[in-house]
């Protein structure tokens, strides 16, 4: 798939919590490859979506947001984005232009500074909801920030200026054969997608009721030829008064929560699913080192 001029590389996504990336992977990427939510810090691990044109090829890098961690989980989201920002060729800082530009931004792109090898990008992001002069001010106060490749404002929602981020994205990075082939569109194994879909449809579900102390582990998958697939899975929370919240009054919101993510699963998985849920107390499971790696951190 390699010829003269292709392109391909590494591009991480960093700003801090709820700035519109893993809404910006999945339309570069043109499909779901991280999940959303109206809550900060949804993401937790470093997910790979793949931006395939004729010319070249963008791996994308979605990052837990930076912020000050007050748990062992958060002090490890902190140490994934450092050690993904010293790998990829290059950082795409992003600031949403309804807010002013703040410590939080001047310290990531402090940080990013420190990571010479890769080049750095600033996309000004939310612009369908921002006014023009908000897009203005953002654009000038990004500028002022540091030197940049390219500093670009799009929208996610609405594709503005999507393309041109793409291309002038391919133009940065390396002369290089694909690398993966075209087919591929992410590279997480099918548990790790169900899992995200799950806790995507909780996170959506509980609003503010439940802070970010919610995992999601497969226990079971059962499929045998020309049968529905069963999907067994454990929701984990680290309180009894979580718990009762993710189950609802009699089991309510557990259900609407369970079909809600079966619809999303049987999209990833293009056929019909059962899907099980089981709502699991660890206590103080994201400052228990044992705990969260039996949870995959």
């Amino acid at each position: 798939m390699s010829s003269e001029g292709y392109r391909a590389g590494f591009v991480t996504l960093v700003g801090r919590p709820n700035v519109g990336k893993s809404t910006l992977t999945n339309a570069l990427a043109g499909h779901k490859v991280a999940i959303t939510s109206s809550k900060p810090q949804t993401t937790r691990r470093t997910i790979r979506g793949i931006v395939h044109r004729p010319e070249g090829q963008i791996v994308l890098v979605d990052t837990p947001g930076m912020h000050r961690p007050r748990t062992l989980l958060g002090k490890r989201l902190n140490e994934l984005v450092e050690s993904t920002l010293a790998e990829v060729d290059l950082i795409a800082h992003l600031i949403p232009a309804t807010e002013k530009v703040g410590p939080g931004d001047r310290h990531i792109r402090e940080t990013i500074s420190t990571f010479p090898r890769a080049k750095k990008v600033a996309v000004v992001t939310k612009t369908d909801q921002a006014t023009k002069d908000q897009i203005g001010e953002r654009l000038l106060e990004v500028d002022a920030l540091g030197e940049w490749d390219l500093i670009i404002p799009v929208s996610a929602v609405t594709g503005d200026q999507l393309d041109i981020l793409v291309r002038e994205l391919l133009a940065l990075l390396p002369l290089s054969p694909a690398l993966y082939p075209p087919e591929d569109l992410h590279d997480d194994d099918d548990d790790i997608r169900i899992a995200e879909l799950i806790r995507e449809a909780a996170l959506e579900d509980v609003r503010d009721e439940l802070p970010h102390s919610l995992a999601v582990t497969i226990e079971e998958r059962v499929r045998e030829e020309g049968q529905i697939e069963k999907i067994f899975a454990n929701v984990v929370v680290e309180r009894e008064s979580q718990k009762r919240i993710i189950i609802g009054t009699g089991g309510e919101r557990l259900k609407r929560i369970g079909s809600d993510a079966r619809a999303e699963i049987e999209k990833e998985l293009g056929h019909r699913v059962y899907l099980a849920l089981h709502v699991r107390v660890e206590k103080e499971w994201q400052r228990d080192p044992k705990k969260l790696g039996r949870l995959g951190f």
